[in-house]
């Protein structure tokens, strides 16, 4: 029978986990309030006078970029979201390929790993 993780050491996973989700939250929220202030700009200000399209075409470049960083971050906050939910199952650091724990090492590096390096490898080379 496969060794589950002790109460302990799942509660600092959990711990760290919601550390990250908070962080990411917050980054996506910052990401959402600078497009929209962005746009109001774009728009042009009260006295009529607009943008440069040089300027407007680099907020756009700098919209477009952070569109890509808030998608990078919601994938990353989905991650996460699953290692919590399997913290709360009882299930965290187990490998979801082979079933076999997820090394320590590779949890204090990325943890929301959801596969061991060996599955993980495996995954890549496909």
């Amino acid at each position: 029978m496969l060794k589950k993780m002790d109460k302990k050491n799942l509660l600092q996973y959990k711990k760290i986990l919601l550390g990250m989700k908070e962080k990411i939250v917050g980054e996506i929220k910052q990401m959402s309030n600078d497009a929209s202030v962005s746009q109001k700009e774009i728009a042009g200000d009260s006295s009529g006078h607009g943008m440069h399209i040089a300027d407007i075409a680099s907020d756009m470049y700098d919209r477009e970029f952070s569109l890509g960083l808030a998608s990078n971050d919601r994938e990353l906050l989905y991650k996460v979201n699953e290692a919590l939910q399997k913290v709360n199952d009882g299930n965290f650091g187990i490998c979801a390929q082979c079933a076999k724990p997820i090394a320590v090492a590779r949890l204090k590096a990325i943890p929301y790993a959801q596969t061991c390096l060996k599955c993980q490898e495996k995954l890549e080379t496909k």
